[in-house]
């Protein structure tokens, strides 16, 4: 293989054209439209589950029932477009979570990625379904190699098989983020420290189920060159959420887009999320007001959230990301990742990952040339000596 062709990525026998998975984002930003543009192009496009019933008209009376007809709904849209690998994205914060996976299972998604919390018992919720038998990957998320580990122990111990892959998101992610608050206001460990650590971590487990588990590495990677040099420390794989989001083909509203295009650096700030997780978001007018203290005061009918004291909450964060994918920026705010503010047009999702592929190619012909003068230099020293 030519050192600057990218490889393709393998998950059991799941094949992917490209290494590029598109982030889940709630609510109502990544649903059929982008997720199907990113399998289009070749990647792993991805819906997010997070209240995705929002979407749906009958939502306020019964909740949980419309968020599953509107995952439904959003996986057969998808499929109706692509014939490409399609994602769903759920979170274990989620009081639903596991009608949600159900869903997706039986509508045969290629992949679940599940985050915000160990999905230690999924398989055992996928077999007293009466699922067992499906070809769904089932993907964790994970902020360290220990998550990790702890992971895979326990559905060896307890089920005799592992996750089919694990996505390791670091701290430059946008949205609600699996790290105190604390510790993103020290040095944080950079990403790729974070992917040798999780590789490490389960290469046993590879040994033992005779399998290969790929890494998926996401949070602050904007670029070719930054995807290249994360898969160089041993992701097969990498997650890109803020770049999609200032695409045409993106669910968002046009406002929500402009929301990044108009961020200076300092406009990426971290607030606390009412699920008791920090979240990076873009500043703007109701972010400043959230973090002066300002309440915003709400009823809750249905609890989205497992962590959510809605008595407690000073705001809503379903309907305030849904205002904000909606145009309501005034109403709610946009999720961002670390460097949403090197957004500067709106582009379609091809020419983004043409970009990204281009970046790729470009830096491992750099790093190439270097390796050869490197190695150059030194033959010519051994023939002095």
């Amino acid at each position: 293989m030519e050192h600057n062709k990218i490889q393709s990525l393998d998950i059991g026998d799941l094949h992917v054209k490209l290494p590029i998975v598109q982030g889940g984002m709630g609510v109502a930003v990544s649903l059929s439209g982008l997720a199907s543009a990113v399998a289009n192009a070749g990647g792993i496009g991805v819906i997010s589950a997070a209240a995705i019933g929002m979407t749906d008209p009958g939502y306020k009376k019964r909740f949980h029932e419309a968020n599953k007809r509107a995952l439904q709904n959003e996986i057969r849209k998808a499929r109706n477009k692509t014939t490409g690998v399609l994602g769903v994205n759920i979170m274990m914060a989620l009081t639903d979570h596991e009608e949600l996976i159900r869903v997706a299972i039986k509508e045969k998604i290629d992949i679940i990625f599940i985050g915000a919390g160990l999905p230690l018992k999924i398989p055992h919720i996928i077999a007293d379904a009466g699922l067992n038998g499906h070809k769904t990957k089932i993907v964790p998320k994970v902020s360290s190699a220990k998550a990790a580990s702890t992971i895979f122990r326990y559905w060896a111990a307890k089920y005799n098989f592992v996750p089919d892959a694990v996505v390791v998101e670091g701290p430059l992610a946008g949205g609600h983020l699996g790290f105190t608050k604390e510790y993103l206001a020290e040095k944080m460990a950079p990403l790729h420290i974070l992917v040798e650590e999780t590789v490490k971590a389960i290469e046993p487990f590879e040994k033992t189920f005779g399998k290969t588990i790929p890494i998926i590495a996401g949070g602050g990677i904007n670029t070719g060159k930054d995807m290249y040099e994360i898969m160089q420390a041993g992701a097969k794989a990498v997650k890109i959420g803020t770049r999609f989001v200032t695409t045409h083909e993106c669910d968002a509203s046009i406002e929500y887009k402009e929301s990044y295009l108009a961020a200076s650096q300092e406009d990426i700030v971290i607030i606390d999320s009412p699920v008791g997780l920090p979240g990076r978001v873009v500043k703007n007018k109701f972010v400043q007001q959230i973090m002066d203290g300002e309440a915003k005061p709400f009823k809750c009918p249905w609890k989205c959230l497992s962590r959510c004291n809605y008595k407690e909450a000073p705001f809503c964060i379903a309907q305030a990301l849904y205002n904000s994918a909606t145009g309501k920026m005034d109403e709610g705010f946009a999720f961002a990742g670390a460097k949403a503010f090197m957004a500067t047009e709106i582009n379609s999702v091809s020419d983004v990952i043409d970009d990204l592929l281009a970046g790729y190619k470009h830096e491992s012909i750099l790093q190439q040339v270097a390796a050869n003068r490197s190695k150059k230099k030194l033959e010519q020293k051994r023939v002095v000596i």
